[in-house]
């Protein structure tokens, strides 16, 4: 069995000892591991995050091979977060890895107990699900990052970090800010990833036999590719590795 000190050894030649502490200490929870947040969760165990909590309801269809990370002809009809949990503990056996296939929504919000954690990180699709949990967690003590859409890009130099309220160019942050205004309003700012990139759909989409009733809870079926949304996902970890190393370097200054 090898060490995490021996996993992560190019990590901490790069970070050091102290930042290095600080992600095996921090305990961090991620909502939705599709195409976005699939890579996400890859990039912080690999970074030396050992305390991870993914949230997804769905198995894994045909249709993710394209773009996530854990879906592959052999692990087609499995749960997604079971399937990504074995591929992060083959990462590191050390980490600590709890998968739970649920839904988020408001109805279930506090079963999650997001005050426990430091970061909280959004990589849903749904837009009533993405508002809530947004209000909910900027109510917390945690870090809070979110991803806005990454369907219907090509161009990844388009991607981009910015707060909420300055998203630019991005339907789904523009549908977001439009439900805020209606309701109850983010308690924080917090950042996201995004591009600023709208392409239109050039081909026909035709589900496969296997799709049933997974396609019919979906509103719109929009094109996607591999490099974009893992990019989003690694910008959603790459967040929360340059926060613990402002933390630590910037307080020793």
């Amino acid at each position: 069995m090898y060490t995490e000190q021996e996993i992560l050894s190019r990590t901490n030649l790069l970070l050091g000892d102290e930042v290095m502490k600080r992600l095996a200490e921090a305990h961090v929870i991620l909502f939705g591991v599709g195409g976005v947040g699939s890579w996400c969760a890859e990039s912080l165990v690999r970074s030396g995050i050992t305390h991870l909590t993914i949230v997804d309801s769905d198995t894994v269809n045909v249709t993710n091979i394209n773009r996530q990370l854990m879906a592959t002809t052999e692990t087609v009809g499995q749960p997604k977060v079971e399937v990504l949990k074995a591929r992060l503990l083959a990462i590191n056996p050390n980490a600590e890895i709890e998968a739970l296939q649920e839904i988020y929504s408001i109805d279930n919000d506090a079963s999650f107990a997001l005050n426990g954690y430091d970061y909280i990180i959004d990589a849903i699709d749904s837009l009533e699900h993405k508002a809530n949990l947004i209000r909910s967690a900027t109510k917390t003590d945690a870090v809070f990052f979110s991803s806005m859409g990454a369907a219907l890009k090509l161009d990844s130099s388009r991607i981009q970090t910015a707060e909420f309220w300055k998203v630019k160019g991005c339907p789904l942050a523009a549908a977001l800010r439009r439900k805020m205004r209606k309701g109850e309003m983010p308690s924080k700012k917090f950042f996201c990833v995004y591009s600023d990139e709208v392409l239109e759909n050039k081909g026909t989409y035709t589900p496969p036999g296997t799709a049933g009733q997974w396609d019919e809870l979906k509103a719109q079926i929009n094109g996607t590719v591999a490099h974009i949304t893992a990019i989003f996902g690694f910008r959603l970890a790459a967040l929360v590795l340059q926060d613990l190393y402002d933390k630590t370097y910037n307080s020793a200054e």
